[in-house]
């Protein structure tokens, strides 16, 4: 492999690997590189999807710019991008969601323009926003909608939650009570927002609206269903990882 690269790299061509590469190697890898230089005869290998982690909450519409701008760079050619944060108490409307989904006629709701109805983020609750660019992988936003829902699942068998995706209602499911949502825009074949998942959250925040068009009662979480959180940006990275080729 080391000697087909290093002769690519010292043609006159310029050359782009596809993410299946790994097909061509009979070792259990995870491609994430797609990018290769040659320096001093050895090869090095540059990530061209970031991993970004912010501790404290963030706010809703800071984000939001700031994944709009990644949206612009990505489609000049920018690296993608997987960002786990959470948001203060935060109400946001989907392109799909109606005045009477609001309950409580007092609370501030944020208009956005990705998929879906009204949801809430708040603190304990995990968000997962990502920007990738399907012109270099799979134009296909079923599938995309489907390895998202299947990371999830993923991650949350880690935990000994079992859960499932439903055909009908994007997300995913414990017990036919919602832990998981998710909203994503495609704008010229990039694709961002991303998903949450409900982890030690207050739940009752939910009351204040028809989240998702379902009752506030079908709505779960990791501490409602028992279970501790731990390493939980840790476990979801290496998830995320692992399921990026199928994307």
């Amino acid at each position: 492999l080391k000697r087909l690269i290093k002769s690519l790299l010292k043609s006159r061509f310029t050359f782009c690997l596809p993410i299946d590469f790994t097909k061509l190697i009979n070792h259990q890898i995870i491609f994430i590189f797609e990018t290769f230089s040659l320096s001093n005869g050895k090869i090095q290998f540059k990530m061209d999807i970031e991993f970004k982690s912010s501790k404290n909450p963030v706010n809703y519409e800071k984000a939001l710019k700031l994944l709009e701008k990644r949206v612009n760079e990505v489609k000049k050619g920018g690296r993608e991008l997987v960002w786990f944060l959470e948001h203060p108490t935060t109400y946001t409307a989907g392109i799909r969601y109606k005045k009477e989904e609001i309950l409580d006629k007092s609370i501030n709701i944020v208009k956005t323009n990705r998929g879906g109805k009204i949801t809430l983020h708040n603190p304990g609750q995990k968000i997962v926003y990502f920007v990738l660019d399907l012109n270099k992988r799979k134009k296909n936003i079923r599938n995309l909608v489907r390895e998202i829902e299947n990371i999830i699942v993923e991650f949350l068998k880690i935990y000994r939650i079992k859960s499932y995706a439903d055909k009908k209602n994007i997300g995913v499911w414990v017990n036919r009570k919602k832990i998981a949502a998710i909203g994503i825009r495609v704008s010229r074949w990039v694709a961002y927002h991303g998903f949450s998942i409900n982890i030690n959250n207050n739940l009752d925040d939910y009351k204040k609206i028809v989240p998702c068009g379902l009752n506030n009662e079908k709505i779960t979480s990791f501490k409602k269903e028992g279970k501790k959180s731990l390493n939980i940006n840790k476990n979801l990275k290496n998830i995320f990882l692992k399921n990026l080729p199928k994307i």
